[in-house]
């Protein structure tokens, strides 16, 4: 079943930009210059959470002393630097689906738990900056994901009803929000697999962007 809603919501790291896989590394890498020791499996809770959730899922896993603010620093120092030598990888897929989408007068906005000087960055490194005809960032509302927030304030920036947008989500979190949203959610996988519970709310299901071309008429 093809469909054409009034507007679609893009989540960003993970979905549109293969980002998180080289952060997940950076984190363990800076970790380590202050003689700690990060596991892959804490750091992939923090994905698709904002700054200030990640901060939390990060102290309960290292205790109350750790550094994140320094470590964070750290991780995105070296972020950086890879970037600038190497640029950002696109998903496959992503310019066929945001100009089908395109083509289809459908209104484009982004959703990120990044914040939005970072958020910035990356998209101008992968030069889609200007396919959004909105974005909200993690550092723009109280409730990160799970929580619905993020969503609802991006169809309301678009000026649509929620129930008329599409969500694309590739964390559980993200998946969770979109469902507490009301917008039906497209997930595709990157690193991490939502339990089942999550995956009964997930409207379709895409091994990559380009498939979900067919989703739109």
């Amino acid at each position: 079943m093809m469909v054409r809603p009034a507007a679609v919501i893009f989540d960003m790291d993970g979905l549109m930009l293969d980002t998180e896989r080289p952060v997940l590394g950076f984190w363990i890498k800076a970790a380590e210059k202050f003689g700690l020791t990060m596991t892959e499996d804490v750091i992939l809770r923090t994905i698709g959470i904002n700054e200030a959730g990640s901060r939390v899922i990060l102290a309960e896993a290292y205790g109350s002393q750790f550094p994140y603010d320094e470590i964070r620093a750290e991780r995105n120092l070296m972020m950086r630097e890879q970037v600038e030598r190497e640029g950002i990888a696109q998903k496959k897929g992503l310019l066929t689906l945001l100009n089908h989408l395109d083509a289809l007068e459908i209104k484009l906005g982004l959703a990120t738990s990044t914040a939005r000087e970072i958020a910035l960055w990356k998209l101008k490194h992968t030069g889609i900056q200007d396919r959004f005809k909105i974005m909200v960032c993690g550092d723009e509302i109280k409730n990160g994901k799970p929580a619905p927030d993020i969503f609802l304030k991006a169809a309301e920036k678009l000026g649509v009803p929620a129930s008329d947008c599409v969500g694309f989500e590739d964390s559980p979190a993200g998946l969770q929000a979109l469902h507490a949203a009301k917008i039906p959610s497209v997930f595709v996988k990157d690193l991490v697999e939502p339990p089942e519970e999550t995956l009964a709310t997930v409207w379709r299901r895409c091994e990559n962007l380009a498939e979900a071309v067919e989703l739109f008429a």
